[in-house]
């Protein structure tokens, strides 16, 4: 993959209630606001669930994360769509491997920034 800076790569989901259990059961994360409906009958999604949105993308360019730093703006709740849009920032080729940083932003269906981040790793060749 040729990837080059200013790249932009963007993913959609959206989030059910059966999705936000699912991850609870898996990491063991089932905090009150996970498992009991809002006044709004919503289930708030975990944070590191919101955050996999971008993974999608991560994994369609066969990205090795080295670091990921993420700032949590405002709760996900069931039946929210997120779109994660990946800008690229960094893109040295080496012998055998890209190094690759990126920005990350997402948003819920409102246009609302729910969660922004950056992340570092490579991309074998």
């Amino acid at each position: 993959m040729n990837l080059k800076v200013g790249d932009v790569f963007a993913y959609q989901k959206t989030f059910t209630e059966q999705e936000i259990l699912q991850f609870g059961e898996l990491t063991g994360d089932k905090g009150s606001h996970h498992i009991e409906r809002d006044d709004q009958g919503r289930l708030m999604a975990q944070g590191l669930l919101t955050a996999s949105v971008g993974t999608k993308i991560g994994g369609d360019l066969n990205y090795i994360a080295r670091e990921i730093v993420s700032k949590f703006i405002r709760p996900v709740f069931s039946g929210d769509t997120i779109t994660c849009e990946l800008t690229i920032t960094k893109a040295d080729k080496k012998e055998g491997f890209t190094e690759v940083a990126m920005k990350s932003f997402y948003k819920n269906q409102h246009g609302k920034e729910v969660l922004v981040g950056n992340s570092y790793g490579i991309i074998r060749d």
